[in-house]
């Protein structure tokens, strides 16, 4: 039995699911934001032994026959509408959201990309440099910091050839319903008359790097698929490919150098994650520079335009009798 977790209308689960289910695999997809209003869970000890049931749409799941679980899309809690005093609701569904956390936790089988505690310390940026850096990665000269001198100074070493992110995902819903992302720019000199805004919130700041390509690597498990991003092919996607210009952006797979992709490999696995999309810049000189790790990254778009089965590996990654911890490394699959 597979565990889904994910929205109803995800079309990159429900792919997932009917190659699951062409294998003659029982899997069920599991919108999590319909706990606890339309969804009852129970977790039992009565007879010493932990008893897990799901009630859905009058189906009754038992998760201790589950064999794997994929947190491809969780959806926070939602308080049913009978309660309506705001600060309840705010109350029940944080409540909620720890009861499911505690339950995943519980599981004892395969998760991809992890568990909820590995997935949010997989979203730490500073400890991705770290980590990569002592794999042996190429990084740019960066900081992390909500201190305008030390801007400065950095903006100053590298000839004000600087790049700013965020430290974590920005995703806000303006009143009107307008989604806002924040993506990578680069630092302009009005940035530099406006430093001490630095110090309101912590940002990265980091030396360009020049592209000859960018790449997206995803991991599965120990499978590696990388794709070559053309983002200098037009202005548009210059700083950020994420700006996305796909009819004048060519996407290609590109067989990464055998160290570069163990070190994705051992990078993955050692947050304790099954899953994992790394973004890295090819320079001019061949250099291969890593950027960031993501545990939820997304990669229906670049399988489809860059031809890598992804899908096919996570299938097969779900159906696999290993746990996570049990995962080998050092064998290495070249998609």
């Amino acid at each position: 039995m597979i565990l889904i977790v994910s929205t109803a209308d995800d079309p990159t689960a429900q792919a997932v699911e009917r190659r699951l289910r062409s294998r003659g695999v029982n899997v069920l997809i599991f919108d999590s934001g319909r706990f606890p209003s339309e969804a009852r869970i129970t977790v039992s000890y009565r007879d010493g032994m932990p008893r897990y049931a799901l009630r859905v749409d009058g189906q009754v799941v038992r998760f201790e026959e589950l064999t794997s679980i994929w947190f491809r899309r969780p959806s926070l809690s939602v308080a049913h509408p009978s309660i309506t005093d705001e600060e309840v609701r705010a109350v029940v569904e944080r409540d909620c959201g720890e009861f499911l956390s505690a339950l995943w936790e519980s599981m004892d089988c395969l998760m991809l990309p992890g568990s909820p505690t590995v997935m949010r310390t997989a979203q730490r940026k500073p400890t991705h440099m770290a980590r990569a850096k002592a794999l042996g990665f190429d990084i740019a000269p960066t900081i992390f910091t909500n201190d305008p001198r030390e801007f400065l100074d950095l903006y100053r070493e590298q000839e004000g050839r600087l790049i700013h992110k965020i430290t974590a995902n920005l995703s806000l819903r303006e009143r009107r319903g307008t989604q806002f992302s924040r993506l990578t720019c680069g630092v302009t000199r009005r940035d530099v008359m406006h430093a001490e805004s630095v110090s309101l919130s912590p940002i990265v700041f980091q030396a360009y790097v020049p592209k000859r390509l960018e790449l997206r690597v995803t991991v599965v498990g120990d499978r590696v698929f990388a794709a070559e991003i053309h983002s200098q092919k037009t202005n548009r996607t210059h700083f950020d490919w994420r700006r996305y210009d796909l009819g004048s952006t060519p996407h290609h797979p590109h067989q990464l150098p055998r160290d570069v992709a163990d070190r994705c490999v051992q990078l993955v696995a050692q947050f304790g994650l099954t899953y994992g999309t790394i973004d890295l810049i090819l320079t001019p000189d061949d250099r291969y520079v890593f950027l960031e790790l993501n545990s939820a990254g997304e990669y229906a778009w670049i399988e489809q335009i860059a031809g890598l089965p992804i899908s096919d590996a996570i299938a097969d990654l779900l159906m696999s009798p290993m746990r996570a911890h049990q995962l080998p490394v050092a064998e290495l699959a070249h998609a």
